[in-house]
């Protein structure tokens, strides 16, 4: 049995995120059904991070365990030939010790959420991006998300059904880079609460149009009570970009 590491990319608009349900495709069944196809093996493919319907990865790291012998090259040729015409591609594969888990060894996860001002409606990034038909100020929103960076309780920005056995969470970093009609918002942390990123995204946002101060923030962050969030973004602009290991 070789266990392989995989990079994957994918578009999440056509799924219901990356797990495995019977209520729609997933990112999961999808790679799973590939490696079926190639090695007749049924497998269980295990990822750094469970994505939402709707939200996006440029580098999601999984592992998968297979018994037939083949290379990573090959393996990885296979499975993009074979995943299509989903969105889904295998841009790295690796074999790794067997110790080595795509979840419980990963020292930090990365996320960007994108955000486009205009009023006019995104047509080419639809579903890729968050139009907000307004002009944030993103220099408040910077100084909003900096109350946010830390060891915190998390309860405000965690959605009421998360399954997470604490709200304590250490973030690590969440910036906020503007360009043009463009805010990109960079998220680090070892771990996420569900939905965590997207209700920080959303309440920076009303920071951002005027509506809440950059103190604001920290009153939701204290009031450790979700019915004092400020909105959830959607999952449109919501990437994630990679995990770190040791």
């Amino acid at each position: 049995m070789t266990r392989f590491a995989l990079t994957v990319e994918y578009d999440g608009r056509p799924f219901v995120g990356w797990q495995r349900q019977d209520n729609g495709a997933s990112v999961q069944a999808s790679i799973e059904r590939a490696v079926h196809a190639v090695t007749g093996e049924t497998v269980a493919v295990q990822a750094a991070g469970r994505t939402d319907a709707g939200v996006h990865a440029l580098g999601m790291r999984a592992h998968v365990d297979v018994a037939r012998e083949i290379t990573p090259f090959r393996l990885m040729e296979a499975l993009n030939a074979l995943v299509r015409p989903d969105p889904v591609a295998i841009v790295e594969c690796d074999v790794v010790p067997d110790d080595w888990h795509a979840r419980f060894s990963c020292i930090r996860r990365h996320y960007e959420f994108r955000i486009v001002t205009r009023r006019a409606p995104l047509t080419v990034e639809r579903g890729l991006a968050w139009r907000v038909p307004a002009p944030l100020d993103a220099q408040a929103m910077a100084e909003g998300a900096a109350r946010l960076v830390g060891r915190h309780d998390f309860t405000t920005f965690r959605a009421a059904h998360c399954q997470a056995d604490s709200p304590i969470r250490t973030l690590d970093r969440l910036d906020v880079v503007a360009e043009g009609d463009r805010i990109s918002v960079f998220a680090s942390a070892r771990s996420f609460l569900h939905h965590q990123v997207r209700s920080m995204v959303g309440s920076l946002s009303l920071v951002g149009l005027g509506k809440w101060s950059p103190d604001d923030m920290a009153a939701a962050l204290e009031a450790r009570d979700r019915t004092r969030l400020g909105l959830n973004a959607p999952p449109d602009g919501l990437y994630f970009l990679r995990a770190d290991y040791p």
